[in-house]
């Protein structure tokens, strides 16, 4: 596949910016003009995956998400997004759906399976004490 587009974003791990990560990779999408549910699908993605850095990531201290969106052969869009933080003790159960290290009440464990949902591909890759790496890819339909 031949790169046509690259960008990079780091922002704060705060509540805020949840929005803007999501907001700032769908306008980087636009471009390829896709659809309604592809743009909902790719802002979707984004939130959930910032989200769990921002819940997770770095419990009671700061950090930073790293977001890197590419385009490939003008419609295959991968986002990852990255931390520095605690990491997870085992992907294979935290992508379980339902499964969450904090209150039920407040969060759904759902993150992961949502993510997988909305995009065609999802790996995670992490280590305890250095981080976590999301890496989404999705192809956008060439629309008429």
């Amino acid at each position: 596949m031949k790169l046509t587009n690259h960008a990079k974003i780091e922002l704060p791990a705060i509540v805020g910016n949840e929005g803007f990560a999501r907001a700032a990779v769908a306008a980087f999408c636009t471009p390829l003009s896709p659809s309604l549910e592809e743009i909902n699908d790719i802002k979707t993605a984004v939130s959930e995956a910032v989200t769990n850095v921002i819940v997770h990531a770095y419990p009671g201290s700061s950090g930073m998400v790293h977001i890197e969106v590419a385009v490939y052969d003008d419609n295959v869009i991968t986002i990852t997004v990255t931390d520095d933080g605690v990491g997870l003790f085992d992907v294979a159960q935290a992508k379980k759906p339902f499964y969450t290290t904090k209150s039920a009440e407040e969060h759904s464990g759902m993150g992961f399976t949502i993510m997988e949902a909305f995009m065609d591909e999802l790996d995670v890759r992490s280590e305890q004490g250095r981080g976590t790496a999301v890496m989404m890819r999705k192809t956008i339909k060439q629309h008429a």
